[in-house]
């Protein structure tokens, strides 16, 4: 009969991961509820030999079994288990049953057994022989023993309770020591298990003569009972064995074979004149409940003769083990708010006695609002019977009894320490909502930079507060590559070394947020700013750097020779540049010297002719940081005579096209594009104008053929050409009208339409070129603009003297 819920049957040696059984599925739960309520499995002993895979309920095997270590001298190995789970708790009972499998071989006492048989032995008589150990059970021990072939013995062997018991040696026929006196045998022992396996052990059989009666026991075999709690001395049983010898043949002594085990000498001791049995040290049903124990009766012969007997000593339980109480599971604090019912404490007692001995109840002896129920088998759980209120009383112990059924009756007790909880009411709460902190670039990575600090006025769980910080993203990169925070501390970390020059200020976000089951928060805004250090040299631009420069000898003090220019990527005090000369033995007469706020270097004497024609001069830009930062450049000045064309070799006279950054192409292009509408424009105007000239032209022939014919005066027109064009602000090539003589002659009102003619071709010449000028101005205009954008780029100050150009 199993008492249990669920019952498995594995193989011992089962490997780790080997199916045991669907225990979810065979216990009702639903596989989706059996993750959040936390089934979990208990075993009485410290070894977890099963898991539970939470994801489809099935029993596996999570540590290898020996079935012999663990269950010795048993026939049945089981191991009981207890499935637990929450909300609400649930107990199950399962046992796990380790079937035997044949996994080892039969093992004798020692590899050699000397007996020593007389040739006075008849035909028949046997001789014990001590049989093989196999730690297997039922079909996997030993099953059979085979003895070598030979004419003088052969094997008799018994079985009791279906194991082999007792192994004789059978003498088919009388020895004769004058023919053979030592014989050789081989004695196999098989189990049965598939495959079969095996033992061997060489008996040597040693001949001999004299005494030819061997003392004799009533009967083969005895049994007989003792209580476990028998004290040392107490008889357990009296042999007697009768040899028909006489003198000294006939006396007898009693002595444990050598067969007997360990555990048997150091329980039980054998008077060998009177052959009684008594007890010598500690029974303990729980460890051995049964002792065969093999005798010898040795007569006092020349050639001593022994007989043989076993007995078999049974142990009986007395009530001598108190309960053993284990509590499994303890659900605490208890909110004060559980209801009427709720399980605190699982409680699993065990008792080593058996019968009567080990029926356990359990109970507490003094009021309180809990209770003891029974829940199965030897289980019992600690539920709430009444009201709780923490205000009142946050702690209880509670102590809790078991007795078990024995005469007399034994008891323990445990007392258990049940906390009473607080519900999460109350946020996390920061000192201040919003705090600023300055940290120094280039920072070690890992550095602490703030400690956030909230307090929580619940206890326990709910006081128990986490930091974290708010994800956001800053010019494309996540916060958290930034900076971290101790989630239990609260303080915070900077990931990075920080560059001012890259990242000025950003905020974030700190959260607080308590443990509790309905967690609450609040939340910190913390303002970062970068605080700059002098962490970067001035750096003199490719265009003033390493240059060579020619100066006129007659040039007058003051004249500006170049200029050097340094840029500092700090900021602040720390970027204000500072330019001076290198001082190098003697260079403090050179005639030039150097601003030192604009770096432009100028004649602070006139040459002479003692001068030298080439210096060199070592220019340093120096900021005000602290520490102090430098760089240095050469400029080197040759000095040429006065006329002489000054060609300058400089670095921005060599820029080729490959070196224009992409920065710069929009400028070119915008140029080319203004250069073609100025050049189309002048092309279309110079056409016009062209068409123009040749319809002017052409009226002017006729004109003069219309002068000929009159009789006008040429000194007339002559006289009227000169005071056009004396009288005009237009160049000579204007067109002038030709008037006839006798329209001369008239009033002055004829003149008139000659005059407005004159007045309108001049304006339309003059709208004519002020179109060509705007044009002009446009393009000026244009040029200059894209310039001076050229001159503001720092990309492009590379390539300043080419644009001029």
């Amino acid at each position: 009969m199993v008492l249990s819920q669920l019952h498995y049957i594995i193989p011992e040696e089962s490997k780790h991961g080997t199916f045991v059984g669907r225990i979810a599925q065979d216990l009702g739960l639903d596989l989706g509820e059996i993750n959040s309520r936390m089934l979990h499995i208990v075993s009485r002993d410290e070894k977890e030999y099963f898991q539970v895979n939470l994801q489809n309920g099935i029993l596996f095997v999570k540590e290898t079994i020996d079935r012999e270590s663990l269950c010795p001298n048993t026939p049945f190995c089981i191991i009981p288990l207890q499935v637990i789970v929450d909300k609400p708790v649930q107990m199950y009972r399962v046992e796990v049953e380790i079937e035997d499998i044949n996994d080892n071989s039969p093992v004798f006492f020692s590899r050699v057994t000397n007996l020593v048989i007389s040739e006075m032995k008849p035909s028949g008589s046997r001789f014990p022989l001590k049989v093989a150990g196999d730690p297997d059970l039922g079909t996997n021990s030993v099953t059979n023993y085979e003895l070598s072939a030979n004419d003088y013995f052969a094997l008799d062997f018994q079985k009791y309770i279906n194991q082999i018991k007792s192994l004789e040696l059978v003498l088919k026929k009388n020895l004769d020591r004058e023919k053979q006196s030592i014989h050789n045998l081989t004695l196999t022992a098989y189990d049965g298990g598939k495959p079969r396996l095996s033992g061997t052990m060489y008996i040597l059989v040693n001949v001999e003569d004299f005494n030819d009666n061997a003392p004799m026991f009533d009967q083969p075999f005895y049994q007989c009972t003792v209580n476990e709690n028998a004290v040392a001395g107490m008889l357990v049983f009296k042999l007697n064995a009768t040899d028909l010898d006489e003198g000294r043949n006939g006396e007898i002594l009693y002595q444990f074979s050598n067969m007997v085990s360990g555990e048997a000498k150091e329980t039980f001791i054998l008077d060998k004149y009177t052959g009684e049995i008594r007890v010598k040290g500690k029974l303990d049903f729980e460890t051995i409940n049964m002792y065969e124990i093999q005798v010898e009766a040795i007569d006092n012969g020349d050639l001593q003769l022994v007989g043989h007997c076993k007995v078999l000593v049974t142990v009986v339980d007395v009530n001598d083990n108190p309960p053993e109480m284990t509590v499994t599971s303890l659900s605490v604090p208890v909110p004060e708010n559980s209801p009427q019912g709720t399980t605190v404490a699982i409680i699993s007692v065990h008792d080593k006695d058996s019968g009567s001995n080990g029926k356990v109840n359990c109970y507490i002896s003094e009021p309180s609002p809990f209770k003891i129920n029974p829940a199965f088998m030897s289980d019992f759980s600690l539920t709430v019977n009444g009201p709780l209120d923490r205000e009142v009383k946050d702690e209880y112990k509670v102590t809790i009894f078991t007795r078990d059924e024995g005469f007399p009756s034994l008891s323990t007790s445990k007392t258990l320490k049940i906390d009473i909880s607080d519900v999460n009411d109350n946020a996390p709460t920061f000192i201040q909502l919003v705090d600023t902190i300055f940290i120094k670039e280039n920072n070690p990575p890992g550095s602490h930079i703030y400690t956030a600090l909230a307090y929580d006025t619940d206890i326990g769980q709910n006081s128990f507060i986490t930091y974290s910080i708010s994800e956001r993203i800053i010019d494309g990169i996540p916060i958290s590559s930034y900076i971290s925070i101790n989630p239990e501390n609260g303080k915070v970390f900077a990931l990075v070394s920080f560059d001012h020059e890259q990242l000025e200020y950003f905020q974030c976000h700190i959260k607080a947020t308590d443990a509790g089951l309905h967690a609450l928060s609040s939340n910190l805004t913390l303002n970062i700013f970068i605080e700059d250090i002098n962490d970067n040299a001035p750096t003199f631009t490719p265009l003033h750097s390493e240059i060579t420069v020619k100066t006129s000898r007659s040039a007058e003090p003051g004249h500006l020779i170049t200029k050097v220019k340094a840029v500092d990527l700090d900021s602040g005090y720390n970027a204000w540049t500072f330019y001076k000369l290198k001082d190098l033995g003697g260079s403090g007469k050179f005639p030039f010297t150097i601003a030192h706020q604009t770096g432009e270097i100028t004649l602070k004497r006139s040459l002479t002719d003692s001068d030298n024609d080439e210096y060199r001069l070592y220019v340093i830009a120096q900021d005000h940081g602290e520490p102090l930062m430098t760089t240095e450049t050469q400029i080197i000045i040759s000095v040429v005579e006065s006329g002489e064309e000054l060609k300058f070799d400089n670095q921005e006279t060599k820029v080729t096209f490959e070196a224009f950054s992409d920065e710069n192409i929009y400028l070119v292009v915008a140029i080319c594009i203004i250069s073609t509408i100025f050049l189309i424009t002048l092309i279309v105007f110079s056409v016009l104008r062209w068409q123009k000239y040749r319809v002017e032209v052409n009226e002017l022939k006729e004109n003069y053929k219309i002068c000929s014919n009159t009789g006008g005066s040429w000194m007339y027109s002559q006289h009227t050409q000169y005071q056009i064009s004396s009288n005009s602000s237009r160049p000579k090539s204007d067109l002038i009208v030709f008037t006839p003589n006798n329209f001369q002659t008239g009033n002055e009102e004829q003149v008139n339409p000659q005059g407005l003619m004159l007045s309108s071709s001049y304006k339309v010449r003059k709208m004519k070129y002020n179109s060509l000028w705007l044009v002009l101005k446009i393009s000026c205009i244009s040029y200059c603009f894209l310039y001076n954008n050229m001159l503001k780029s720092k990309k492009s100050k590379q390539h300043t003297k080419f644009y001029k150009i």
